[in-house]
């Protein structure tokens, strides 16, 4: 993974479930230089230094406490930066469904929610940086879904390959429409994911009619089309697209700020 990487990259973050809780993914995160949140797996000696160290309270989280540790699994190089939160245990019957996808620790008293990491960053921020491995998942399964990843189309490996990059090209091309189609002054925090059915119905599945008046191809959309005044916004922005000396000179007034 680190061989394929551009020479251009000069920052590398990673996040990964408990299937990568091992010394040799961390040593290959610290050789190359990347940052990493990894969901810790259970151990005895893991529980017993959580169970010893000093607890706060965790203010900006709905868990019950936090802390961190400085922690050598058995068989590591050296210690790590160990991050926690703890819930109260609850009787079966009252406990609620757990819908995060990272994994819990099971003691009687309390479940745990550990990582292991190289980051400095507060505890709800680490443990915010690694939730949003869930929303690429659901990228994937997108991607799978609507842009027809995973039909294979082929017995021959270098077919599926062209295949493969056809279908992450429509894929990405949608995101850069929705983006070439934001508010002027959108930042992104303002933005919204738009799935590739929805900008299908959107801009593509409508009701027209392909007409030549004056000597021009028109298409001329329905009435009840609510779209109208979005998807011209968007038409004249493409048109305006137009070459110049370094490039094509920018459509939109203003840079997308993080």
């Amino acid at each position: 993974m680190f061989a394929a990487l551009p020479k251009t990259v000069e920052r590398c973050y990673a996040r990964a479930d408990s299937g990568f809780y091992c010394k040799e993914a961390v040593e290959a995160y610290e050789k190359h230089g990347c940052r990493f949140v990894l969901s810790a797996q259970k151990t005895p000696r893991l529980v017993e230094e959580l169970k010893a160290a000093r607890w706060t309270g965790s203010p900006r989280t709905d868990a019950a406490g936090q802390c961190e540790v400085h922690y050598q699994p058995q068989g590591g190089a050296k210690a790590h930066r160990f991050v926690a939160w703890r819930y109260q245990n609850q009787p079966k019957s009252k406990r609620r469904k757990q819908t995060e996808q990272y994994q819990l620790f099971d003691t009687p008293e309390y479940s745990y929610r550990v990582f292991v990491t190289d980051l400095d960053a507060p505890i709800d921020v680490v443990v915010g940086f690694y939730r949003q491995r869930a929303g690429a998942e659901n990228l994937i399964k997108e991607a799978n879904n609507d842009a027809g990843l995973a039909a294979h189309p082929s017995a021959r490996w270098a077919m599926n390959c062209v295949h493969f990059q056809w279908a992450m090209l429509a894929y990405n091309l949608n995101c850069w429409l929705m983006l070439f189609n934001r508010e002027e002054q959108a930042k992104t925090e303002d933005l919204r994911h738009t799935t590739l059915a929805t900008a299908r119905l959107r801009f593509l599945f409508l009701a027209a009619k392909i007409v030549r008046h004056a000597g021009a191809v028109l298409v001329r959309y329905s009435d009840h089309y609510a779209e109208k005044g979005t998807m011209g916004r968007l038409m004249d922005r493409l048109r305006a697209m137009v070459p110049s000396e370094n490039g094509f000179a920018p459509v939109l007034a203003s840079a997308l700020r993080l």
